[in-house]
């Protein structure tokens, strides 16, 4: 069997109270203008029968209690009204019901007793004589009292009819309203399991879900704070969920990173061990290999030494500790020197070095030592990579819109495959491992580089085909974009 839907469940009970508030209602209305009917009834015959009353009592003939019992009869038919005349000892002289002289003393009797001391009274209660409900006025006359009584089956009669009159006008009243609350508690249970739904949902860990702030009213500002409580949850979870990512992403960058240093270190320190206990079991004392041995434990402490610098360099940029000083520098003069710097080195491998013209007054705003050790990796690099006899050229674009200039480091080495372009600047990555480490590559200088362009605003990237050399492009701003203030330009670490 299927599940009632919430908002029909909830529909169903609104209707069932307010039935129920209808209905008691209508019983209070009904019991209210039923009795407000009778006594306007009684108190309206009680006037008119005081008032005939008083006229009987001034007919000397009825009175006296010389009319004869068949007059009698007949005037209390034209009244609508049983006629008793009392004595002032309170007998019974006359009734157009009875017998005189089969009925009780009636001085005890409250109207009559109220009639005899000279005031008109009345009273509604049972006929022990007929047995039925009566209304019983009596008036003082000369000869004692005038008793008139009324039975009350025309009144209840009237009543009956005017309470039906009264129902009837109280539904057709009510049907409006009937409807009109109908409509309102659909409205309401719609909403309102809408709002329940929405909780469930909010329990459940959907924090996504909203609703729309129609209408007014209390309802619409608790689905307006219900809605604010979901985005705030939402973005508490999001939030949570970048921050377990970033703390999965910072532990594989610690796992990676103590792997690689581990696998950089085990090459070096496995070549020093070996070649010391070499020398320390007897080849210190061969002429022949010990100088050999000890360049090769010089080397590898150099690769040591390079590779405990990079490491401590990169960690004082990712985390910020690394102080610049950023000022205006001519580009031509940082260029230069760092190009001067390489040329001895080069000249080692037959490699020439040159700067293509760069106009003198071009500025740039930066830390100069660290854009010369930008340049000094990218130099290195280009020289290690070129064949005997190639070139390595270093230009500059100047791009005044951009605000930047765009330095460039050209070399006719083997080129960078396609696949390896977007991880070039990643820690320890190396695009060929065993020549790389020939050369003496800690893996660790793009990385440095790449961290070093960023901290001054710019930007870093490469261009290269295999077999036609390789092109790094890293931008420097002409003026102060504000990085003395900005402490925290990006936040990223390098991508193992």
């Amino acid at each position: 069997m299927a599940e009632i839907p919430l908002a029909a469940r909830l529909f169903a009970k609104f209707m069932a109270a307010l039935l129920c508030l209808f209905g008691g209602a209508v019983v209070a209305v009904d019991m209210l203008a039923s009795r407000v009917a009778v006594d306007s009834y009684v108190d309206t015959l009680a006037e008119r029968l005081e008032s005939e009353a008083h006229s009987l009592a001034r007919t000397e003939a009825l009175a006296g209690g010389r009319l004869a019992q068949q007059q009698l009869v007949h005037l209390a038919g034209a009244l609508g009204a049983r006629i008793t005349l009392v004595a002032p000892d309170g007998r019974v002289l006359a009734d157009s019901e009875a017998d005189p002289a089969q009925m009780e003393n009636h001085r005890t009797r409250p109207e009559v007793a109220s009639a005899l001391n000279g005031r008109p009274g009345r009273s509604v209660r049972k006929s022990p004589t007929v047995g039925s409900s009566f209304l019983y006025v009596a008036v003082p006359s000369p000869h004692g009292a005038v008793r008139l009584a009324a039975p009350l089956e025309r009144i209840e009669a009237r009543s009956q009819a005017v309470r039906g009159r009264v129902l009837a006008a109280i539904a057709l009243a009510f049907l409006p309203f009937v409807a009109l609350s109908a409509w309102l508690a659909r409205r309401i249970a719609t909403r309102m399991a809408a709002v329940m739904e929405m909780g469930a949902e909010l329990a459940r860990g959907n924090f996504t879900v909203r609703l729309p702030e129609a209408g007014g009213g209390e309802l619409r500002a608790f689905i307006r704070h219900l809605n604010q409580t979901g985005e705030k949850l939402q973005k508490l979870v999001e939030d949570l969920e970048r921050e377990h990512a970033e703390l999965e992403r910072l532990e594989r960058v610690r796992r990676d990173f103590v792997v690689n240093v581990s696998h950089e270190l085990r090459t070096p320190v496995a070549s020093i061990q070996g070649y010391a206990e070499t020398l320390l079991d007897g080849a210190l004392e061969d002429p022949r290999h010990n100088r050999r041995f000890l360049q090769v434990i010089r080397q590898n402490a150099e690769r040591l030494g390079r590779l405990t610098q990079d490491l401590l360099a990169l960690t004082q940029l990712e985390w910020k500790t690394r102080r610049f000083e950023f000022a205006s520098y001519r580009l031509a003069a940082l260029l230069d020197e760092a190009v001067e710097t390489i040329r001895p080195i080069a000249a080692k491998k037959n490699v020439s070095v040159e700067r293509a013209e760069i106009p003198e007054h071009w500025e740039v705003f930066c830390d100069a030592a660290a854009v010369h050790q930008i340049m000094a990796n990218l130099l290195d690099n280009a020289v290690k990579f070129s064949p005997e006899g190639g070139m390595v050229e270093v230009s500059a674009r100047l791009e005044r819109d951009a605000g930047h200039v765009v330095v460039c480091v050209r070399d006719q080495g083997p080129g960078i495959p396609a696949a390896d372009l977007p991880r070039i600047f990643e820690r320890f990555y190396r695009v060929d491992k065993a020549r790389s480490r020939e050369l003496g590559g800690t893996g660790l200088g793009l990385a440095i580089v790449k961290h070093l362009v960023q901290a001054h605003g710019g930007r870093i990237w490469v261009e290269s085909e295999p077999g036609r050399g390789a092109a790094f492009f890293f931008t420097l701003p002409l003026e102060d974009p504000g990085l003395a203030a900005e402490g925290d330009l990006h936040r990223e670490f390098t991508v193992m």
